[in-house]
């Protein structure tokens, strides 16, 4: 079902690819297999035991409640396998607490096809069970042939060790015993569903770092000489000691898109026209691929994690610096602007942790404006973020986060590229949500703080689309970082590398804050700084520097990508920093 699918991507493996995929997947599907027929041997030897045991009905039910559930999961995955880039792991259902951001993610998804796939495929399994299997369970239910059944299910009981396990070798089995191809969507094929979800559940919480590629104290070692501290030659440019700060998180705002960092042209034209009057920053990546990932590397300078997200715990959020934390210390006034609900992805508890009083969400427009699945639409959220920036002491630091170009992209305009496939109706919803933009700095140049004032644009992702790119590739990762204001001295563009958790650094040394609590984060602006750039996909990582990138699949232990020629140096560091960054969570 997973292949057919993606048949666009099933069809560019060879015959004997597509044969390696179920091969090399039967060792999990066999796992899996085990680990369900274990409830059902159970049954068989309590029925020994017990008079009138409703064996078959038990059994039936188990195996409805089975057939529905993993039907459910298997469709569902195929869907948000386009999106997402890997097969289902705890990822999503660690969403499950915001479902009006659920039903508006999927709200593009072609949702009837989906439920009567899952429905059709249910009941066609269903059938099959209840027509030739279901009486199997006869046998054991008389008297007679209990005991005999009994002991058939007690070895089978003990055999399931070996299926469970992968085999009789040392090490039980694991995601590398399945990938076999340099091509990701083969390995990704043979994965079993079922056993990927449940093996992400068990260790979602472990405290055992799963990226050991060096002696702990060498990883440290490296991923502190990237920070190395040396003299300091930062560019000043700002003509303000201590401007207002305003940061200005776009949603998905990839630079595929965006023509003044080498995207496509004329779909942003007011940030181009903002980054020619400003401060461009060519080459920065995001370090996550999901929204609550980019607020913590951009507002707290920290490293995303390739299994999970340090959002998603309140009590180590409670532990990571922030840059709201640190203006507030230097008496600036705060506040956080979604126009969507604050709780989704834990991004209330996470701004609750790091010290924000005045958070405004959906719930604090008026109904007549929430007229997207999300909330509210940009041009709402600016018109009160404005009004809120107005009534703010100065110094300020705010920050607002847009949603408009999300899925399922429905923007309140009339289409600017004609089209109503995924791509196209992405490009107008960027193009929307660039219009805004644009209308917003126009307005608050007539006020009077905009003089003293630093405009932070930057977005918290990219995208898949345009292009529908591979998970780890650099391009999926490549966003937009655009200073301006009032404040704001220098002008012009820097194509050195960096990433976003290094906005908190550069802004504290424009600040002249000595306090600097963030040790992933390096200033942009100092030119005796290493450039490089780091960002976390599902299990692997990319490493990026001036002159190379690499992209590492941990699960595969392999490289998925690269320039030529391969970057040893650049692996090594990338290796090392996904090491120290992911035991930096574990010990939070």
């Amino acid at each position: 079902m997973f292949m057919l699918y993606h048949f666009q991507r099933s069809r560019q493996l060879t015959t004997t690819e597509i044969v390696k995929v179920f091969g090399f997947g039967l060792r999990m599907d066999l796992a899996f297999t085990g680990y369900i027929c274990a409830p059902i041997f159970l049954l068989v030897l309590l029925n020994v035991f017990f008079d009138r045991f409703p064996l078959r009905s038990l059994a039936t039910g188990y195996t409805a409640v089975l057939i529905f559930l993993l039907t459910f999961l298997a469709v569902a995955d195929m869907e948000l396998y386009k999106y997402w880039g890997f097969r289902m792991d705890i990822t999503p259902l660690q969403y499950l607490q915001s479902p009006e951001e659920m039903k508006a993610s999927s709200a593009s998804s072609p949702i009837i096809m989906l439920l009567l796939l899952f429905l059709a495929v249910a009941f066609f399994n269903l059938f099959i069970f209840r027509k030739f299997f279901a009486h199997l369970f006869d046998f054991v239910i008389h008297r007679k042939s209990r005991l005999p059944a009994a002991a058939m299910a007690g070895l089978l009981l003990a055999l399931l060790f070996i299926p469970i396990r992968g085999g009789i070798q040392k090490i039980p089995l694991n995601h590398s015993d399945v990938y076999f191809s340099e091509k990701t969507f083969a390995n990704h094929a043979a994965l079993n569903l079922p056993w990927n979800l449940v093996h992400s559940i068990l260790n979602r919480n472990s405290t055992k770092n799963p990226f050991q590629y060096y002696p702990a104290g060498e990883a440290a070692r490296l991923t502190k000489s990237l920070y190395a501290d040396l003299s300091d030659t930062t560019t000043t440019i700002l003509n303000a000691p201590r401007p207002n700060v305003i940061i200005i998180i776009m949603e998905s705002l990839t630079a595929k898109l965006i023509g003044s960092v080498g995207g496509e042209p004329g779909v942003t034209p007011n940030l181009d026209s903002i980054a020619s009057d400003g401060l461009v920053f060519t080459n920065v990546y995001a370090a996550g691929d999901r929204s609550e990932k980019g607020q913590t590397g951009i507002l707290s300078g920290y490293p995303n994690q390739a299994i999970t997200s340090i959002i998603k715990t309140p009590k180590k959020t409670q532990e990571l610096p922030s840059l709201n934390e640190v203006l507030l210390k230097a008496g600036y006034t705060t506040q956080y602007t979604y126009g969507g609900e604050l709780e989704f992805a834990n991004i209330k508890s996470y701004l609750l942790n790091t010290g924000y009083k005045n958070l405004t969400g959906k719930y604090d427009f008026p109904e007549s404006e929430r007229t997207t699945s999300w909330g509210v639409h940009d041009e709402y959220l600016f018109r009160k973020f404005q009004s809120e920036l107005n009534e703010m002491k100065q110094p300020f630091f705010a920050t607002a986060f847009t949603l408009s170009s999300h899925e399922p992209f429905d923007v309140p305009m009339q289409q600017k590229f004609i089209g109503s496939d995924d791509s196209t109706l992405f490009k107008n919803s960027v193009f929307y949500t660039d219009s805004t933009i644009g209308d917003f700095i126009r307005k608050i140049k007539k006020e009077a703080w905009w003089q003293n004032t630093l405009v932070i644009l930057v977005a918290d992702h990219g995208h898949p689309i345009p292009g529908y790119d591979r998970n780890d590739l650099p391009r999926k990762f490549h966003i937009p970082l655009i200073f301006t204001g009032g404040a704001l001295a220098k002008k012009g563009r820097i194509d050195a590398t960096g990433s976003q958790t290094d906005i908190a650094t550069t802004l504290l040394a424009q600040l002249g804050i000595k306090e600097n609590p963030f040790h992933f984060s390096r200033n942009l602006l100092d030119t005796t700084q290493n450039h490089f750039a780091f960002y976390s996909f599902n299990d692997g990582f990319g490493f990026i520097t001036d002159s190379s990138a690499v992209t590492f699949d941990n699960a595969a232990n392999r490289v998925l990508y690269h320039t030529s020629p391969l970057d040893t140096t650049a692996l090594k560091f990338g290796k090392a920093y996904m090491q120290a960054s992911y035991q930096d969570f574990i010990d939070r």
